[in-house]
């Protein structure tokens, strides 16, 4: 299937389009929360989701606050919108992670073969056997501070300052992108092999062409789609464990987070307080919901098969 008729039947999948509008929806929502709080910080002002106001705390959802306060009459539903930017962050940041290293080490196992193979297969087989929620608490619990020399430490909250993130936060990210790159690095290893075999590739080498360029210019543009569908797949599932992690306490810990509105939310549910949980879950499930669904219609749409 060529790219024109891929992009012309996904663009007239209803559910694809809708998944994609609400997934660019959250994405430049998540922007402008990002350009506002850097604005506010550069100013001295504290951002809107942050200020507190004592009397009107646990105020159930009305027309002044959609979706309640939460125990520091902070209003949920501009911190349910604010926290979409952590959410995306993670998304982007273990997502490019995670592709880097799967799509480099596919390609290269499965197009030289060898000892590079099978250093690769014995790499994704430890990572697979890793628990990985165990592993990213660690890497949170590393990159905190407790953990690092004073030099280490200074140098990774400097790169966290230009990520704009957290040196708990940075930890995350690269945990979450070293864990999810095992079932990209074994597709793109398995269609490597195959493309491997076409005449075109046999051609370039006939012809004198290195192996650098057959990679890049051959072997990577036919496996890109499956670069595209997986990348909506690993963005859905670190949105969830940064949900995970953060609702434990070893995410963000000053921005808003989907994690930690559920944990603060979950005791007072006793009280009646319902509108936090329910707040940070539904954006989730959007989230979540629609990055499955655009993942499904880019793979209908790029399968040549069908």
């Amino acid at each position: 299937m060529t790219k024109t008729p891929a992009l012309r039947k996904f663009f007239t999948d209803p559910w694809g389009m809708a998944a994609l509008a609400v997934v660019l929806l959250f994405v430049f929502t998540a922007i402008g929360f990002e350009i506002y709080g850097s604005w506010c910080r550069n100013h001295n002002e504290i951002p809107v989701y942050l200020r507190s106001d004592p009397d009107n705390c646990y105020a159930s959802p009305s027309a002044q606050h959609w979706c309640g306060t939460d125990y520091q009459g902070r209003d949920v539903f501009l911190r349910t919108l604010a926290g979409s930017a952590s959410a995306l962050k993670v998304g982007v940041y273990s997502g490019l992670i995670a592709v880097v290293i799967g799509v480099t080490l596919g390609m290269m196992s499965g197009y030289f073969g060898g000892w590079i193979d099978d250093l690769t297969v014995w790499m994704f087989s430890i990572f697979a056997s890793l628990p990985t929620l165990l592993f990213i608490l660690a890497f949170a619990l590393l990159f905190s501070g407790e953990f690092m020399s004073p030099q280490a430490l200074k140098k990774f909250s400097h790169l966290a300052a230009l990520l704009n993130t957290e040196p708990g936060m940075l930890g995350v990210y690269l945990a979450i992108g070293l864990t999810g790159w095992v079932t990209l690095c074994r597709v793109i290893r398995g269609e490597t092999m195959k493309l491997k075999q076409i005449s075109f590739v046999a051609a370039a080498k006939v012809a004198g062409v290195s192996n650098f360029k057959i990679i890049i210019r051959h072997i990577f543009p036919n496996v890109f789609h499956l670069v595209i569908i997986y990348f909506t797949t690993l963005f859905a599932s670190a949105v969830m464990l940064e949900v995970i992690v953060s609702y434990l306490g070893l995410g963000v810990q000053s921005a808003p987070s989907w994690g930690i509105m559920i944990s603060d939310g979950q005791s007072r549910l006793w009280m009646g307080v319902w509108w936090e949980i329910a707040a940070a879950s539904t954006a989730l499930l959007i989230l979540v919901l629609a990055l499955n669904m655009l993942g499904d219609s880019l793979r209908d749409a790029l399968d040549v098969k069908k």
